[in-house]
């Protein structure tokens, strides 16, 4: 687990993102649509990202798996 985590919102853009790790990396697709994993060189998960988040209504919670290498 990380010591401290990261998160930013774009409420214009209506796009969170939360980081583990300032660690160089990638975004990877996951098998929600609006949901994207950041990965590091060996596929670690550093971090994901919630696109379309006022989409998700207040009692119905996005369910989503972060998948490590």
């Amino acid at each position: 687990m990380a010591d401290k985590i990261r998160v930013w919102f774009d409420a214009e853009g209506d796009f969170l993102e939360v980081r583990f790790s300032d660690a160089a990396g990638y975004e990877k697709a996951t098998q929600h649509d609006a949901v994207m994993e950041r990965v590091d060189a060996q596929g670690q998960v550093i971090g994901f990202s919630v696109m379309g988040v006022s989409k998700f209504k207040k009692g119905n919670p996005l369910d989503a798996e972060l998948v490590a290498a």
